[in-house]
């Protein structure tokens, strides 16, 4: 390959792997030459769990397989090639001055990072950077800045409106379909005492040759990153993909929109739908994925208000942080509107705590590489948001540890929803509450193998969420009561005598010091 000359260097970043990107128009396998490189830099700039890592590299490998079996020349450099340079724009500067490509071409990156080091690398090599527009997406990056601009600040449920009209989806003529846009009160149920009970199991993915080669490459490269490979069992293929969500819509779309906030215990799965990972390789597209729910309501299959509830997942929360990532970055990065400043617990990286929710939303975390919404926004977000640590190490955390996690999706959920860091930016109020919240949407099956009392914000059997909840409305009290949306949950305070709210600050300044 060295006497060479390609015309288009494609660069396929590991969650592009769509064969129909816009990075391949106008190609040709003739004289075009696909590039792909593993570097040790991606599990390392976050400290990515073994789990992550092993599907991204899997799924690469199946797709440059994939791409070879259609014709195309693919250049691609494994995490154990001798000589990787361990840093992708290292990577693909050698690869430039090896392959001396008259243009390199992508499809628009997820991750500001990465960006810049690609744009680096093709400018210090004198060479043409063409990047198009990730047509996986139902709204166009500058679509979302038109439609921002004329908006008097940045909500979820008007952009949700504006795209449902402009996409016909979920539409009845000019009226939302069952003529409420948003069925969220029907959406929330906790489960009964006696729990979920039968629930589908989700979709079991065998590793091939490919991803068990991949799987030891992991296991011996990356002892030391956190978690497991023993459940290793997520799709890396369009086909387990498409597989994945047909067995949603036929077996967990009917009940999911009930209990998609429901808890419970060691039943990490539920209703959810498990394919957000494959939407982020682009494996799937999510107008599939909306067509697939509307088509499952409108034939009978599925209740409107479970469709409707995923569907805003997909074609309102997903495009919506994609274009407050977009829009808002790089200065977004460094958001910390609640001067929060607390190191994150080292029991994030073990699940080691004496809280049974956390506890659990954290193994599982570390084991799986998923946790839920509510296990991520009003379990471990919320403890970290309540405690007061420093946002970016949230973020950072985030990031490292799921499979779904890319930072344009994974960053906005954290910073803005989870952290409240931007101030309101993307989000309303802070998502908070106490261990109340917790106890109710779990049936009390977490509290009552607990040592704490949710009931109680002061004293040795105080819930650790219940303290540092009435702790952060005394912290951010003026924040809180000048927000039309907290305003009445902060007025609670006013029942607390001085003595009390001094004994609730001391015990939770006692409880991060401990916590250290």
């Amino acid at each position: 390959m060295s006497e060479f000359r390609v015309r288009h260097l494609i660069v396929v970043l590991g969650d592009q792997l769509d064969p129909s990107a816009a990075a391949f128009d106008g190609c040709d396998p003739a004289c075009d030459v696909v590039w792909m490189a593993e570097v040790a830099e991606e599990s390392t700039h976050v400290w990515s769990t073994k789990m992550r890592t092993a599907l991204f590299l899997s799924a690469m490998r199946h797709f440059a397989q994939d791409r070879r079996a259609d014709g195309w020349t693919v250049d691609y450099r494994t995490l154990d090639d001798p000589g990787n340079r361990g840093a992708l724009g290292a990577e693909l500067a050698a690869a430039i001055a090896r392959l001396r490509p008259q243009t390199v071409r992508m499809t628009a990156p997820g991750d500001w990072r990465v960006l810049q080091a690609i744009r680096d690398a093709t400018s210090a090599a004198g060479v043409q950077l063409v990047i198009e527009a990730d047509r996986h997406f139902y709204c166009d990056v500058r679509a979302f800045a038109a439609w921002a601009r004329g908006q008097p600040a940045l909500r979820l449920e008007t952009f949700y409106r504006h795209m449902r009209h402009t996409h016909r989806v979920l539409m009845d003529g000019d009226a939302p379909a069952g003529d409420r846009w948003n069925f969220d009160t029907d959406n929330r149920a906790p489960f009964e005492a006696q729990g979920p009970g039968a629930v589908p199991g989700p979709p079991q993915v065998e590793p091939d040759a490919i991803t068990r080669e991949v799987l030891d490459l992991v296991r011996t490269r990356l002892t030391d990153h956190p978690g497991s490979l023993d459940a290793f069992a997520w799709p890396v293929t369009r086909a387990q993909a498409l597989h994945a969500l047909e067995r949603f819509i036929d077996e967990r779309l009917p009940a999911f929109g009930r209990w998609q906030d429901a808890l419970w215990p060691d039943a990490p799965w539920l209703w959810h739908s498990q394919i957000a990972s494959a939407l982020n390789l682009k494996l799937l597209h999510p107008r599939e994925v909306v067509d697939a729910a509307e088509a499952a309501w409108r034939a009978g299959r599925a209740p409107l208000a479970a469709a409707e509830g995923y569907i805003r997942q997909i074609l309102g929360w997903r495009e919506y942080v994609r274009g407050v990532y977009w829009t808002q970055m790089p200065r977004y990065a460094d958001t910390n509107a609640l001067q929060a400043s607390g190191d994150l617990p080292g029991f994030y990286w073990t699940g080691d705590t004496p809280m049974p929710c956390l506890a659990d939303a954290l193994r599982q975390t570390l084991d799986l590489g998923y946790a839920h919404h509510i296990q991520r926004l009003m379990v471990i977000g919320l403890y970290a948001q309540l405690l007061g640590v420093e946002p970016a190490q949230v973020h950072h955390w985030f990031l490292a540890v799921y499979v779904d996690a890319v930072e344009w999706v994974e960053m906005p959920n954290v910073l803005g929803m989870s952290q409240f860091a931007d101030g309101g930016l993307m989000s309303s109020k802070p998502y908070i509450a106490s261990g109340r919240y917790i106890e109710r949407m779990s049936a009390g099956s977490y509290c009552r193998r607990c040592p704490f009392d949710p009931g109680q914000r002061t004293g040795p059997q105080a819930c650790p969420y219940t303290r540092l909840y009435w702790d952060f409305m005394l912290r951010h009290e003026a924040l809180l009561v000048a927000n039309p949306r907290t305003a009445q949950q902060v007025r609670s305070l006013e029942r607390l005598d001085a003595t009390e709210r001094a004994l609730i600050r001391e015990e939770a300044a006692q409880w991060r010091r401990d916590s250290r």
